[in-house]
């Protein structure tokens, strides 16, 4: 998922003051905006999984919205020592280390988490995959002198990329990498599965509302202190200090997978981070693909996914599924919405 950047105001002409704050960069680019509020309204930012990570809690107390967000923030910790591959000593580690020798014994969470992370695999086809940690090692996109992988390392890694090779034995709670040199990866999952974390401890800590922005993964629920619902104006993906439409959401995830922060160019070529686990390559036909649903990780697993899938195969998903909604934009800058999207657009001015 793409790295944030520090809110901005922006202003334009209304009827009602509001601040528009732009949360994370996007070629789809979402800014969130709020009303004034009577109570206080207390934003925290921190590195985190990698990433930027916000969190914004509005309570009448501030000294315990502020006390939420520490112990969100601890949950987050919680959860990255839980299923980082690069943590030696995390769960996930030592499947992958184990991967080969059979059956491992893991946390109840993390054996959900794989479980839940199989069945949108099976949902789009294998065009979002867990065991293709293994083959993503071999692209390195924050090199300054950036090679392509050698051909026949793609293939041997390839030959244990399948998420049908992950075995879960329920009544065990265990984890089978059934061939050696597989490895399983939470980094297209991971933060919006950290971010519906971040937001339940929230509301047991009895926050009503607020957003948690999680490497650019976006989870907003309750609604602001005039009782109004948050708004997210998503920009035109060429020009992103144009906004072409306003949406209202209120216990909703939005997250974008794009090509345009993260990518590397090697002899006037164009990669982009967003790997196909089916063919080892970076994805060619879609430039973002922007998921909106109730639950941040199945919408972070699926802009994957859908960037994976391409646009026409994206948006056929999208449109079977409930609930659930999308942008894709395709490699010539041409968007796409499902059929449910438009008809949730609101009119709206903003200004300071």
């Amino acid at each position: 998922m793409l790295p944030p950047v520090k809110p901005v105001p922006t202003t334009t002409s209304a009827t009602s003051p509001v601040v528009v704050c732009r949360l994370f960069s996007l070629a789809l680019g979402l800014l969130l905006a709020h009303g004034s509020l009577r109570a206080a309204t207390v934003e925290d930012v921190r590195l985190k999984m990698g990433s930027r990570f916000e969190i914004t809690a509005i309570s009448s107390d501030e000294s315990a919205a502020r006390a939420a967000i520490d112990a969100a923030y601890d949950e987050i910790d919680r959860i990255e020592s839980l299923i980082s591959s690069w943590k030696t000593t995390s769960a996930t580690s030592t499947v992958n280390a184990l991967a080969g020798q059979g059956p491992v014994p893991v946390p109840r969470e993390l054996f959900n988490l794989v479980r839940r992370s199989l069945k949108v695999s099976e949902l789009t086809a294998g065009a979002f995959d867990i065991s293709f940690a293994g083959a993503g090692q071999l692209w390195d996109f924050k090199s300054a002198a950036p090679r392509l992988p050698e051909p026949d390392k793609i293939r041997s890694a390839l030959s244990v990329v399948d998420y049908k090779l992950i075995q879960l034995d329920e009544r065990a709670g265990t984890v089978d990498l059934t061939r050696s040199g597989m490895r399983i990866g939470f980094g297209a999952i991971g933060k919006g599965y950290a971010a519906n974390r971040a937001v339940h401890v929230l509301k047991e800590l009895d926050i009503d509302g607020g957003v948690v922005n999680a490497g650019g993964d976006l989870l907003a629920f309750g609604r602001q202190e005039d009782g109004d619902p948050w708004t997210v104006a998503i920009a035109d993906p060429l020009h992103r200090d144009k906004v072409f439409a306003y949406l209202e959401i209120s216990d909703t995830a939005i997250v974008t997978s794009g090509d345009y922060e993260s990518f590397i160019e090697i002899e006037g070529v164009r990669y982009s981070h967003i790997l196909d686990p089916r063919t080892g390559f970076p994805v060619r036909d879609v430039r973002s693909a922007t998921v909106l649903c109730p639950d941040a990780e199945l919408a972070d697993a699926l802009a994957t996914g859908i960037s994976v899938l391409g646009p026409e195969a994206g948006l056929e998903l999208l449109n079977r599924l409930k609930n659930i909604d999308g942008i894709i934009v395709d490699s010539e800058g041409e968007l796409s919405f499902s059929d449910n999207l438009k008809s949730r657009f609101i009119e709206k001015e903003v200004t300071e």
